[in-house]
């Protein structure tokens, strides 16, 4: 019999991390309202993010892919605690932070801590590097001056910048260098999980190759855990140990990343798989196109969410929604043609 689970918790093999449990998210949810009139009635909701469940272990990261609108970042917003969920528990190191507020929710962020998409916007223009990488220091530490700007050299230079750039402000960097500063932000309290949200994404593909190879060394270095989230395939595969597939606010299928690129379960996951260019395989996968529009998550399907567009749809896809099952060990998806 197959184990049907609510937070998938088995590392794989490719696993680099202890076996101890980071973070844990439990069936999270997030639905926007949405409202109507001059007196602004809650009409109906957005379920941007349907139920999601997932464990980060110490060490590891894990990958998180979808289409846009899928819920990606709207997970990764929650888990930082800068969207409040609608229902659901998040659990970072053996400590619930779901309903955490002030000085309780400050002392854990300390040790989360988030990489943005857009590496210029998420730098203030007005400041310079030094004051945007010692402000977590100087709100959070009692570290005198002097112990601030050596530490914002240290990190600088951790980095791949020089202790000099301290002085200087974003606009006299690139776009490569810019994200450098926020991972050098983001290093500053020393935490124990970091969210990149679409971290390279706006970033020319060398320099992409040249930032997820620093934040891989910087995995390794500081024993950091990460939740990286992105669009692109090919970005996941290299830095990710697991990798979960999300569809329209749900996570469909979540295994390594070796067992998910070579032995994709769930149909939504064949077809993302077949639309990657693939330059060094031996032929070419079946390139597989789907049907139709992914529905409005303010109005989703019954049953399965990908089932208006799924190539092997059964009758009970339409009726049941699917459980997310352990069908070989460390493979999860959520998919009926699996029960």
């Amino acid at each position: 019999m197959e184990k049907v689970v609510s937070a998938p918790q088995v590392s794989s093999g490719d696993s680099k991390s202890t076996g101890n449990v980071l973070l844990q998210v439990v069936d999270l949810k997030k639905h926007f309202p949405i409202t109507s009139g001059l007196l602004r009635r809650t009409v109906g909701h957005v379920r941007a993010v349907d139920g999601v469940s997932f464990t980060v272990q110490e060490k590891e990261t894990l990958g998180i892919v979808g289409e846009s609108g899928c819920g990606k970042s709207t997970v990764a917003r929650m888990v930082m605690r800068l969207v409040e969920p609608t229902s659901g528990r998040i659990i970072f190191d053996g400590q619930d932070i779901t309903r955490l507020r002030g000085r309780e929710l400050r002392r854990i962020r300390s040790n989360l801590q988030m990489i943005f998409q857009d590496p210029y916007s998420s730098l203030n223009p007005r400041m310079a590097v030094q004051s945007i990488i010692a402000e977590p220091l100087v709100v959070n530490t009692q570290m005198t001056g002097k112990q601030v700007v050596e530490r914002v050299c240290e990190l600088l230079e951790t980095v791949g910048l020089h202790a000099d750039d301290r002085l200087r402000y974003p606009h006299e960097f690139s776009g490569g260098q810019r994200q450098r500063i926020g991972i050098a932000r983001a290093l500053a309290l020393n935490p124990k999980l970091i969210v990149a949200d679409e971290a390279v994404s706006a970033l020319d593909v060398s320099i992409q190759a040249q930032i997820l190879n620093l934040m891989a060394d910087l995995r390794n270095e500081f024993n950091l855990s990460y939740i990286f989230i992105s669009h692109n395939l090919a970005v996941v595969r290299h830095i990710s140990d697991r990798v979960g597939v999300m569809y329209l606010g749900n996570l469909v299928e979540l295994t390594s990343k070796r067992e998910l690129y070579t032995n994709p379960l769930h149909p939504y996951t064949v077809a993302l798989l077949s639309a990657a260019p693939e330059p060094k395989r031996r032929g070419r996968r079946e390139r597989i196109i789907l049907q139709g529009d992914v529905p409005s998550p303010s109005n989703p399907p019954a049953g399965c969410p990908f089932h208006t567009r799924c190539p092997r749809v059964m009758d009970e896809c339409r009726i049941q929604r699917p459980e997310m099952r352990e069908v070989r060990p460390g493979h999860f998806v959520a998919c009926h043609l699996h029960a």
